[in-house]
């Protein structure tokens, strides 16, 4: 880092630069945190490989300069593979979110947890599967809090509680699809000082039977006698009219099967009307929550909030960033370009003095020094 520019530099050379260079010292031509700098600037400029990353260095070495080192030019695409493909994933998630941390402050309201495969990480050849990686999202951030992959012969309930003992959960309410609808990730996120909101289904069939059929039931009794609040909303847009109607009760008394589950509060039915061309399709969905307000609507918000995380970060990753596209896959080197994406995605969406889609603004960093470098200042 040159002196002079020492105040204009961006936060995350801090962050990412206690991370411990996993090269040996002769392989060490080039400084760590300048080939994770360039590696982030090129990827929020919308390079999307190591060619591409290696060309827009190259390309803008000289601005380069005016914050980074590079006491031997610039790494060949090689080298940032190579030096990804090694670099500890867990010491790149630290760095990851002690930067969230530093930027976005204490995280509040709605975190969604959620997985997503990199199709284009799996190599045949090999014997290797596309990594699947589960993500938190800060909804009214709209930010990455940090990921976990999921191991080869394991699934997401081992990585979910990987992922939660990782965040600052106190005072948020924490919503999972029906995978993580498991007790012992309800009682880490409750010891956590956080509330849960989960989806009711199959894998929990007892549980799921219990709630669909008190609601079936007090739907047939007009809700005589459930406790209950209500809620609807309705939204048309492209031709769909899409109803959504909540039912939040926290009448769960003598229901055994919901009495074991930690500082269990309610239960929610959420029924999504959606009429289309003349069509109408009607689907039930059930959830178990710990929160304990009499407020529908913020119920009834979280429900709807969980699927920003794949409008926000899954759709984006993958349409903005190419990301299930992308062949990256040796070693480490598919799970840290996931997290850089990350970083990308949460410093565009923070930067509004621009118009635009991500994809749009990737395009205008790359063209534009100016926008890129007070990009790099958010960061």
């Amino acid at each position: 880092m040159n002196e002079k520019n020492e105040k204009e530099c961006p936060v995350f050379l801090d962050c990412f630069g206690r991370i411990k260079d996993p090269r040996l010292d002769r392989q060490k031509k080039h400084k760590l945190i300048d080939i994770i700098a360039m590696a982030v600037c090129a990827t929020i400029a919308g390079a999307d490989g190591w060619v591409a990353i290696a060309l827009y260095a190259k390309s803008k070495e000289a601005w380069l300069r005016t914050f980074l080192e590079l006491p031997n030019g610039i790494p060949s695409h090689d080298t940032f593979g190579r030096v990804f493909s090694l670099l500890d994933p867990q010491a790149f998630q630290d760095a990851f979110r002690e930067w969230v941390g530093v930027i976005q402050g204490k995280i509040k309201g709605i975190v969604a947890i959620d997985g997503k495969t990199a199709r284009g990480s799996h190599d045949r050849a090999n014997g290797k599967q596309a990594i699947h990686i589960v993500s938190a999202w800060a909804v009214e951030n709209g930010v990455s809090l940090g990921q976990v992959k999921v191991d080869d012969k394991s699934n997401e309930i081992t990585a979910i509680p990987e992922l939660l003992s990782l965040l600052d959960l106190k005072g948020c309410l924490v919503t999972i699809d029906a995978m993580g609808c498991q007790r012992d990730i309800a009682q880490q996120i409750v010891e956590a000082g956080g509330d849960y909101l989960l989806a009711v289904k199959g894998n929990q069939e007892t549980l799921a039977e219990d709630v669909e059929q008190e609601f079936k039931h007090a739907q047939a009794e007009g809700f005589a006698h459930m406790d209950h609040l209500y809620r609807e909303t309705v939204e048309k847009g492209h031709g769909r009219i899409e109803k959504r109607q909540y039912w939040y009760t926290r009448d769960i008394q003598g229901l055994g099967t919901l009495e074991r589950w930690p500082k269990l509060n309610g239960m929610v039915m959420c029924r999504a009307t959606r009429t289309e061309k003349g069509d109408t399709t009607v689907e039930d969905r059930y959830f178990i929550t710990s929160a304990d307000h009499d407020d529908v609507a913020l119920i009834a918000d979280a429900v709807r909030a969980h699927w920003h995380i794949e409008n926000g970060l899954h759709w984006v990753l993958d349409v903005a960033f190419g990301e299930d596209q992308s062949r990256i896959r040796s070693g480490y080197a598919a799970e840290n370009i996931a997290a850089i994406r990350k970083i990308a995605n949460n410093t565009l969406k923070q930067c509004i003095s621009r118009k635009g889609g991500i994809k749009a603004k990737r395009l205008q960093a790359g063209w534009d020094d100016r926008f890129m470098k007070e990009i790099l200042l958010a960061l």
